[in-house]
């Protein structure tokens, strides 16, 4: 792949980290209007559906049994994202993202084992990093926790599947970013629903809808879909651990956006963390270009 490529690539995961490390505000905003939490995140998941979906008939001719790796690889990037959603209802946040986000270490071994792509020693740096990174931002202090409860094993799946998905996103040149966008909403929709029903809870009364429906799309049509597909992209064109470790831009965006519009606290631990995760995200890509170069 040329530089050019890649740079995009990169681009285009940092966006999507960042957009996602933002992607708190609107829900919050949700919740306070009366959805609770996954009628929120089903919200965000469901309304882009009717907008992408068209390109499954634009793009049909890609739908054939031949190109089963790349249609998988969008489907499982839906099921990742909406089984991340789905932890949080039984879990701690800092659980959720701890296990999801060991998804670097699930993305290289891939790699390793699929690709033959070597662990390079930079790699494990990153990956150290970033995992250290995490840990300071949410005080943990006993290591990486291991699954204990439907949860944690359901933010574990999550990330497991978010790297073969990339995986499978790098290896298939055949189906094109907007059918596996369209997977990665429609499949995610599909699992908050289920979240939906198996939360329970009084179903938002309609004026509640009226009411944040306008700014509820224009955040989907501005944020939410780009992201969606910026998601994708990255990993259609670099490695899954790579591609994980870009992504934890998503902590340090979210942790400095709440230390800003809310009374969380952002001290030394803080900064320290974000400084941590953000040097993990960038070692490695940003090495790996100026090795393009040359």
């Amino acid at each position: 792949m040329s530089a050019e490529g890649q740079k995009g690539a990169v681009f285009a995961a940092l966006y999507a980290g960042i957009a996602f490390g933002i992607f708190w505000i609107p829900i919050r905003a949700l919740e306070a209007a009366g959805l609770s939490g996954p009628w929120a995140a089903m919200a965000f998941t469901l309304l882009p559906v009717p907008f992408v979906l068209p390109l499954y008939w634009l793009h049909r001719a890609e739908l054939r049994p031949a190109n089963w790796r790349g249609i998988l690889g969008g489907i499982l990037g839906g099921l990742a994202f909406g089984l991340y959603s789905l932890a949080f209802l039984y879990t701690d946040v800092v659980r959720v993202v701890m296990l999801f986000h060991l998804t670097p270490l699930w993305g290289f071994l891939l790699g390793r084992l699929v690709l033959g792509e070597i662990i390079t020693p930079v790699r494990w740096l990153a990956v150290l990093l970033g995992l250290s990174g995490i840990a300071v931002i949410f005080g943990v202090g006993e290591g990486l926790p291991l699954p204990e409860n439907i949860g944690d094993w359901i933010a574990f799946a999550s990330g497991v599947a978010w790297a073969f998905a990339s995986l499978l996103l790098l290896i298939d040149e055949e189906v094109s970013v907007a059918v596996h966008g369209t997977s990665f909403f429609t499949v995610s929709a599909l699992v908050n629903g289920i979240a939906v029903v198996l939360a329970g809870g009084a179903i938002p009364d309609s004026a509640s809808l009226v009411a944040v429906f306008p700014w509820l799309l224009a955040v989907t049509l501005i944020l939410t879909i780009p992201a969606g597909f910026a998601t994708i992209y990255g990993p259609t064109k670099l490695n899954p651990g790579v591609v994980a470790l870009l992504f934890m831009a998503e902590i340090a965006i979210a942790t400095i956006t709440a230390a800003i519009l809310t009374d969380e606290t952002f001290g030394a631990r803080e900064a320290i963390g974000v400084l941590l995760v953000l040097a993990a995200g960038l070692l490695v890509p940003l090495r790996e270009m100026r090795a393009t170069k040359t």
